[in-house]
C-alpha cells in the first residue's frame, strides 16, 4: 500500500476521499484554485498546493500541473474523484507513466466505455442488450433524419464522448431533428472536444437503474446492488435510492448483465453500469468508470466503504470476499441539495451561503464541503450537499428524509431543498412508480405554480468558525497561528468574498432586451445587428456551472445592438441583445 495520496479534485468528493484515506493511515495532498483557498478540503488535507486561477481548464483539468504537484509533494498515488479528469484515459496513463498509482480502472477500460459508440459496440459483442439505435456516429442532420426513419420518433441524439445529460437532445418531430442535432453537436464539442453524435430510440419515462460494480485486479467481479436514479432534471440526477422498485426478475437480469459487461472489459475498480428499464425490458445505457456521486446509498445498505475498497484495489490488494458476503439491508435515499432555482428551470444560482446548518439524528448522513460564508462559484457545478438517509423500509426512509430536509437550513442562494421536500409527498414518488420524465413534469405542472420566487430557507444564526492565518510559500499552503494576535474575522472573509465575486452589471431586462438568465460565459452568439429574429429563435448560449443554457428571443423584432461578444462573461439579467 502506498502512503501518500493526492486527490485531484475539489469540494465534497475531495473531502470524502480524504476522510477514508486518513482512516487508512495515508497522508493526504489537496490541490486548489485561487477561488477555493478557503475550501474545507484544503483545510482538511495534510498538505495543499495552489493550481492557479478559478477556471477549471487552468486548474482541475490541468493534468501537467497536477502531475508536477504530485511529484513535488512526494505523492505516490492519485485519486481523481468524479468529474474533471476522473474518466480521462490519457490522464490515467500519464499518472501511471509517472510511476504513480492510479486510483481507478485501467486506461483501456476507460477508453472502452468513455466513447458511447464504442461502449455500445462492446456490449452488443458481449450479448448485453442496448437501447435500439446505431452503433456508429451519424453523418450530420441528414444522418439524423435517416436514423429517425429507422428507429422512429422521438429520437435521442447523444454525444459519443458525453455523459451526465450533456450533448443529449431529443427530437420529437421531423421538424425538430436538424435543430436537435446542431445543439447536441455544439454541446458535445464544447464539453468533450468530440462532436461525434449517435442516435437511438428515445424511451418515454423509463426508469434509470444503475448497478454498482466492485472488481479487483485478480478476476473478482462483484456487484453492490442497484440504484434507481430516475428523478432527474436536464438529464442530471437529483434523487437516488436503493433498492429500485422493479420486478425481481429484472433485478437479477440487470445484475448478471452488469457483471458480464464488467468482465468483458476486464474491469478493475469501482464503477457503475447504467440501464434503462421500460415495461418488462432493460437496456444498457453507459458505464461510468469512476466512483459515482450516489455511491453513498450503496454504502448505507451494504456497510461497505467503497472508496476504501477502490483504494485497496488500486494498491493491488484482493477484495478477499465473494458475492455472498455482500448483504444488502434496508433502504437508502440520496437527495442533492444544489444552488439552483427550480421555479426558473433549475437556473444555477452562484453566490455566498450566509447560513448553513445540517440535519442530524439516526440514519442521517451529509456529504458536503459547504459552510457559512463560503461561495458557490459559477466556475464549477452547483452541488452544495448530498443528504443521505437510511431506514429499515422505503417508507421509513422517505419519512426520515422529510424530517432531515426540514432540519436543513441554507440561506443566501436559492436551493433545491423545497422541491425535494415536496417530492417526498408526491404520489409517484411515494409509491415508487416514477420515471425519468416525472420530476420535470412535477415542477412544470405543480411545484413552479405553487412557488412564489426563488426558494431560500429561513435565516438561522450560527457561530462563525475560527481559523489560523494561512500563508502560501512557493504555492504550498501553510497554516500558521500567531500567539497574542486576533484570528481571522468575519470582515476578512467578507473581504475575500468581495475580491472573488464580480461586480454585478446594472443592465436590466426590458421589453427590448434579450437578457442573460444567469452569470456565465457566452459560448455562442448567433445574430448580428440588422438581422430579423422571431420569438423563440436561439440568440445565444451561456455556459454556467457546467450547464449550457440556450437564450431565445422573447418576441419578434430586428436586432438593434449586440451588447456582448463571444467568450464574454456576463451577469444575470444583463442585456445580451437589444431589439427594435
Amino acid at each position: 500500500m502506498f502512503s501518500k495520496l493526492l486527490v485531484a479534485n475539489r469540494g465534497e468528493i475531495a473531502l470524502r476521499v480524504m476522510r477514508t484515506a486518513k482512516e487508512m493511515g495515508l497522508a493526504t495532498v489537496a490541490v486548489y484554485s485561487e477561488i477555493d483557498r478557503d475550501a474545507l478540503h484544503v483545510r482538511f488535507a495534510d498538505e495543499a498546493y495552489l493550481l492557479g486561477p478559478a477556471a477549471a481548464a487552468a486548474t482541475y483539468l490541468n493534468s501537467d500541473k497536477l502531475l508536477e504537484i504530485a511529484k513535488h509533494s512526494g505523492s505516490q498515488a492519485v485519486h481523481p474523484g468524479y468529474g474533471f479528469l476522473a474518466e480521462n484515459a490519457d490522464f490515467a496513463r500519464a499518472v501511471l507513466d509517472a510511476g504513480l498509482t492510479w486510483v481507478g480502472p485501467h486506461p483501456g477500460a476507460i477508453d472502452a466505455m468513455g466513447d458511447k459508440v464504442r461502449a455500445r459496440q462492446a456490449m452488443v459483442a458481449a450479448g448485453v442488450p442496448v437501447v435500439p439505435g446505431g452503433t456508429e456516429p451519424i453523418a450530420g442532420a441528414r444522418g439524423a433524419r435517416q436514423a429517425a426513419k429507422k428507429y422512429g420518433l422521438p429520437l435521442a441524439l447523444k454525444a459519443s464522448g458525453g455523459g451526465g445529460g450533456k450533448g443529449l437532445k431529443i427530437a420529437r418531430s421531423a421538424d425538430e431533428i436538424e435543430a436537435a442535432f446542431i445543439a447536441a453537436e455544439r454541446e458535445a464539442t464544447a464539453y468533450f472536444k468530440n462532436g461525434a453524435i449517435y442516435a437511438e430510440r428515445y424511451l418515454e419515462n423509463p426508469k434509470h437503474v444503475e448497478l454498482q460494480i466492485l472488481a479487483d485486479k485478480h478476476g473478482t467481479v462483484l456487484h453492490v446492488g442497484e440504484r434507481d436514479c430516475s428523478l432527474q432534471r436536464r438529464h442530471q440526477k437529483l434523487w437516488e435510492e436503493t433498492p429500485a422498485k422493479i420486478p425481481e426478475r429484472l433485478r437479477q437480469q440487470i445484475q448478471q448483465a452488469g457483471l458480464k459487461a464488467a468482465r468483458a472489459i476486464a474491469y478493475d475498480s469501482v464503477g457503475t453500469i447504467e440501464c434503462l428499464v421500460s415495461d418488462d425490458d432493460f437496456y444498457f445505457l453507459e458505464m461510468n468508470t469512476r466512483i459515482q456521486v450516489e455511491h453513498t446509498i450503496s454504502e448505507m445498505v451494504s456497510g461497505l466503504d467503497l472508496v476504501r475498497e477502490q483504494i485497496r484495489i488500486a494498491a493491488g490488494e484482493r477484495l478477499g470476499y465473494g458475492q455472498e458476503a455482500i448483504v444488502l439491508r434496508g433502504h437508502a435515499i440520496e437527495a442533492r441539495v444544489n444552488a439552483e432555482d427550480p421555479t426558473q428551470n433549475f437556473r444555477p444560482a452562484p453566490g455566498t451561503i450566509t447560513t448553513y446548518s445540517e440535519p442530524a439524528g439516526p440514519g442521517v448522513r451529509v456529504d458536503s464541503a459547504a459552510f457559512e460564508g463560503c461561495t458557490v462559484s459559477s466556475d464549477y457545478d452547483s452541488l452544495i450537499a448530498k443528504l443521505i438517509v437510511w431506514a429499515p423500509t422505503r417508507d421509513q426512509a422517505r419519512q426520515r428524509l422529510r424530517r432531515a430536509i426540514d432540519e436543513f437550513h441554507v440561506e443566501g442562494v436559492p436551493t433545491t431543498l423545497a422541491l425535494l421536500r415536496a417530492l417526498t409527498d408526491y404520489a409517484p414518488v411515494s409509491d415508487g412508480t416514477y420515471g425519468t420524465a416525472t420530476l420535470e413534469q412535477f415542477v412544470t405542472d405543480t411545484f413552479a405554480r405553487s412557488s412564489d420566487g426563488p426558494i431560500v430557507s429561513a435565516p438561522r444564526q450560527t457561530a462563525a468558525p475560527t481559523e489560523a492565518i494561512r500563508v502560501e510559500v512557493n504555492d504550498k499552503l501553510y497554516r500558521v497561528r500567531v500567539i497574542d494576535a486576533p484570528t481571522a474575522s468575519n470582515a476578512h472573509r467578507r473581504g475575500v468574498a468581495q475580491r472573488i465575486t464580480s461586480v454585478r452589471k446594472s443592465a436590466a431586462a426590458s421589453g427590448d432586451d434579450v437578457v442573460a438568465p444567469m452569470h456565465g460565459v457566452v459560448v455562442e452568439l448567433n445574430i448580428k445587428p440588422g438581422e430579423k429574429v422571431f420569438a423563440g429563435q436561439l440568440v445565444a448560449v451561456v455556459e454556467a456551472m457546467k450547464m449550457m443554457n440556450e437564450v431565445r428571443a422573447h418576441r419578434n423584432g430586428v436586432v438593434a445592438t449586440v451588447r456582448v461578444k463571444k467568450g464574454a462573461t456576463v451577469e444575470a439579467q444583463s442585456a445580451l441583445v437589444t431589439l427594435e
